[in-house]
């Protein structure tokens, strides 16, 4: 199980983790959740249910990690589609920012409840639902991770390129992450797989 997630009985997943790994883990789910931001909660006093009701910003982000997290849902070559993507944008922004904040403290909830055995390490072990957390929160820290990188989606010999680096080079750390994430993640999509 070392390195990988294994299936488990009812549609969970376990994978062996060192202090080291659950350190990094969380660590980057808390840079998500401070990239993506606080939710807007209803001030004391106020309906709960306006907040369903609130809109969202309708322009796209300037950062453009959170622009990959939160892209134009159609485009931007004409005004009509840039006109549609912002009201769009308006109506779900919100929603998808707050699906994507749970996963991550989903991320943080079940590696602080892990039990650090005498060998420094521990096993995580999902349900289903914590697996769907975990692969949307893997997924939204690789499309950042990939982002600061400058890795696009049709570049594959790009990210052939990222296993040669030398150490000296100061990426080094975020390619590591990035590629191990992936790791992890294409492990978590076998298990769920029927």
């Amino acid at each position: 199980m070392a390195g990988h997630f294994e299936a488990t009985p009812g549609g969970g997943a376990a994978v062996a983790l060192d202090e080291v790994e659950i350190a990094i883990l969380r660590s980057l789910a808390v840079q998500l959740l401070e990239l993506i931001g606080p939710g807007d909660q209803p001030a004391e006093g106020e309906d709960p249910l306006a907040a369903l009701f609130a809109e969202g910003p309708s322009e796209p982000p300037t950062d453009p990690a959170l622009a990959r997290l939160f892209p134009e849902a159609y485009g931007d070559e004409d005004s009509e589609l840039r006109a549609a993507s912002a009201e769009f944008r308006r109506f779900t922004e919100n929603d998808l920012r707050t699906r994507k904040r749970d996963d991550a403290l989903a991320v943080v909830r079940t590696l602080d409840g892990l039990t650090i055995a005498g060998d420094g390490g521990a096993v995580l072990e999902l349900t289903g639902d914590e697996c769907r957390n975990w692969l949307g929160a893997l997924n939204d820290l690789r499309l950042t991770i990939g982002t600061r990188l400058e890795v696009s989606d049709d570049d594959e010999g790009e990210v052939g390129s990222l296993y040669r680096l030398p150490d000296s080079d100061p990426r080094k750390p975020m390619v590591m992450a990035y590629l191990w994430l992936g790791a992890l993640q294409e492990t978590l999509v076998e298990t769920l797989m029927p």
